[in-house]
């Protein structure tokens, strides 16, 4: 009785193992795919955010907004500066 008892924990432990052994074959191949699908996706990325810096590089637009905001920013720096300087009674 207990060599059946040793047999059924054997073949239950060797049939976890098989199923441990598949799980991390599938689990590596996803894990693959997943990878090369982040590539594809990361380039993918890189070529829109190359693409749109030279499309703003190259439009005037965009530089006289970029100007335009220095100004404000500069503005705000001396109003922020007016407002909260000690004064002298």
């Amino acid at each position: 009785m207990e060599t059946q008892e040793e047999g059924k924990t054997e073949k239950t432990f060797k049939n976890f193992g098989k199923r441990v052994d598949d799980f991390l074959v599938e689990f590596n191949e996803a894990g693959e795919r997943l990878r090369k699908e982040f590539e594809v996706k990361l380039e993918e990325l890189k070529v829109s955010a190359e693409k749109i810096k030279k499309e703003a590089e190259n439009n005037e637009r965009w530089k006289e907004v970029e100007d335009n905001l220095k100004k404000a920013g500069d503005e705000f720096g001396n109003a922020f500066k007016a407002a909260f300087k000690k004064r002298n009674p």
